[in-house]
C-alpha cells in the first residue's frame, strides 16, 4: 500500500507506551493507519485515539504534536507514515 510521510517521533514514554509525534507534513485522524519506521522500529497500527495537551482529539493538523498509544516500542526520530488506502 502507498504511504506518505507525515511526521516524526519526538519522544517515547516507555512505561505507558505512548509516542509523542510531531506532524510535519500532513494531517492525521482517528481511524487512519500509520506505519512507524526507524533504525530498529518497523510496525503498522490503526490510530484508535490521540491527545493534544492531554485532551482527546479526533484529528490533528500539520504543525501539531500529538500523544499516541503505540503497539510497539517507538524511538526518537523514527519516521511516521500514513498508509493511503
Amino acid at each position: 500500500m502507498p504511504e506518505e510521510e507525515i511526521g516524526v517521533v519526538k519522544h517515547y514514554f516507555t512505561k505507558i507506551g505512548v509516542a509523542v509525534i510531531e506532524l510535519t507534513k500532513g494531517d492525521l485522524k482517528v481511524g487512519d493507519t500509520i506505519h512507524i519506521k526507524g533504525a530498529t522500529s518497523d510496525f503498522t497500527q490503526k490510530v484508535d485515539s490521540m491527545q493534544i495537551e492531554h485532551e482527546q482529539v479526533e484529528e490533528a493538523k500539520q504543525g501539531q504534536a500529538i500523544g499516541l498509544k503505540v503497539t510497539e516500542h517507538a524511538r526518537e526520530n523514527d519516521i511516521v507514515y500514513k498508509v493511503v488506502e
